[in-house]
């Protein structure tokens, strides 16, 4: 008797003592910290460097990044147990009758059952759960690995803004240079009768546009720099910083074939559509693993009138109203529309090359038509125009002119080599890959 009493005793204080010595819980996952690599101490950075640093310090890619830690941790509640359930109860205690209350009373009188239940999951529920959550992270690991591609491609496009912003600078100020060099010249010509004061005054006022041209083209400059600072992360570089490179042609020879080769291999959109097919697979599998009805087995022991027993129970659901059709017939049909929207990624996929491909040979052509004579022969008729203008041999009219002419041809065709360059990023970004054949 005595023996049933103490282990009932034991029962009940077990929940206090455990849960003094409860095992601290797991740190969580904090995501993989990237060695910052320095600026260079120039401050000027290449664009390798600029999508090296996007890449490690860009705060929306680094908020997309946690998505996957967080589905890494669905994984880990995917896969646990069902805890063990405990009962405890204790019946005909004298609690309004204190004066009967002893010891002899308790064990003869008194009841005190302790049971230990477990649900025994059926259909491989478990299996099925990790099976889907892992799914997902796959997923979630493709769909950070296009928000990356979008970075890039976004940083390629602001580095060319930048780049265009600074040769636009450069050429505006070796212009007016140039042209204060005619004004110069122009002054002396006046004061030795040989010029009008209304000619005078008309190259002068020519000078305010070249002037201006300078200050807007800092400031588009000090913009795009700003722009592409937001991308690298304002902390990553100091304010001081600036890029380093030129606005150059470097064909592309690849036919359309190869590089719709090249996106189905890398593209991680649709690697990412094409696995949400199988996550959709296996969610339809854990739905139909969801409809096997579990089973709760229960152990009791009972101590009452001084006899110890112990009883077994089992419990299961009948499944004759709910056996999760719903779910299973929702996860069949979010199979079709994984597989339709794979079907459309698909084709998007295809879409995108051939347009970025076509901008491409398009932007080549004009390259190809500027750098086939009408950026020498602008120069050259503007060079002829102002010295034929220096020595007297021609108007005002016709020199100022073939400055604008210069001016508007210069200016368009770095616009065109900025334009290919971006092309180049589009089909970079279109194929998946910066490693073009």
């Amino acid at each position: 008797m005595r023996k049933g009493f103490l282990f009932i005793a034991a029962l009940l204080l077990s929940p206090l003592v455990s849960t003094g010595q409860q095992t601290p819980a797991p740190a969580p996952a904090t995501p993989p910290q990237t060695a910052a690599s320095p600026v260079p101490a120039s401050a000027r950075i290449a664009l390798d460097d600029a999508i090296r640093l996007a890449l490690q310090h860009n705060h929306a890619l680094q908020a997309m990044r946690s998505t996957i830690l967080q589905s890494q941790a669905e994984e880990t509640t995917a896969n646990l147990r069902p805890n063990p359930t405990l009962g405890l109860d204790a019946q005909y205690i004298p609690i309004f009758q204190p004066s009967q209350f002893s010891s002899d009373y308790i064990d003869q009188q008194a009841q005190f059952d302790a049971g230990v239940g477990y649900l025994f999951e059926r259909g491989k529920k478990r299996q099925r759960r990790l099976k889907a959550a892992q799914d997902l992270t796959t997923v979630t690991r493709s769909q950070v690995s296009d928000s990356e591609r979008q970075l890039i491609f976004n940083v390629g496009q602001q580095f060319i803004d930048v780049l265009l912003a600074e040769s636009t600078l450069d050429f505006a100020q070796q212009d007016l240079d140039s042209f204060q060099k005619t004004v110069d010249i122009s002054n002396e010509r006046l004061r030795a009768g040989d010029m009008s004061e209304g000619d005078f005054l008309k190259i002068k006022l020519q000078l305010l546009q070249f002037q201006s041209d300078v200050s807007a083209a800092k400031l588009a400059k000090l913009q795009s720099l700003a722009a592409l600072r937001q991308l690298l992360g304002f902390e990553s570089v100091p304010d001081d910083y600036d890029v380093q490179g030129t606005l150059d042609y470097q064909p592309v020879r690849a036919d359309l074939a190869a590089l719709k080769t090249l996106a189905a291999l890398n593209r991680p959109d649709l690697r990412a559509a094409q696995q949400s097919v199988t996550a959709a697979e296996s969610q339809l599998a854990l739905q139909q693993a969801n409809g096997k009805m579990d089973i709760t087995g229960t152990f009791n022991y009972t101590h009452t009138s001084g006899v110890n027993t112990g009883a077994f129970f089992y419990n299961m659901p009948l499944p004759i109203f709910n056996r999760n059709q719903g779910e299973i017939a929702r996860a069949r049909f979010a199979i079709t529309q994984a597989q339709e929207q794979a079907s459309e990624t698909t084709q998007q996929v295809s879409t995108d090359v051939i347009a970025a491909y076509g901008n491409l040979r398009s932007n080549d052509e004009i390259i190809q038509l500027y750098q086939g004579g009408y950026v020498d022969n602008a120069k050259q008729s503007r060079d002829i125009s102002e010295y034929a203008y220096r020595k007297g041999a021609a108007s005002l009219l016709d020199y100022l002119d073939a400055e604008r002419t210069y001016r508007a041809n210069q200016l368009a065709y770095r616009q065109a080599l900025a334009n290919y360059m971006l092309a180049l990023e589009q089909m970079r970004q279109a194929v998946g890959t910066r490693n073009l054949p």
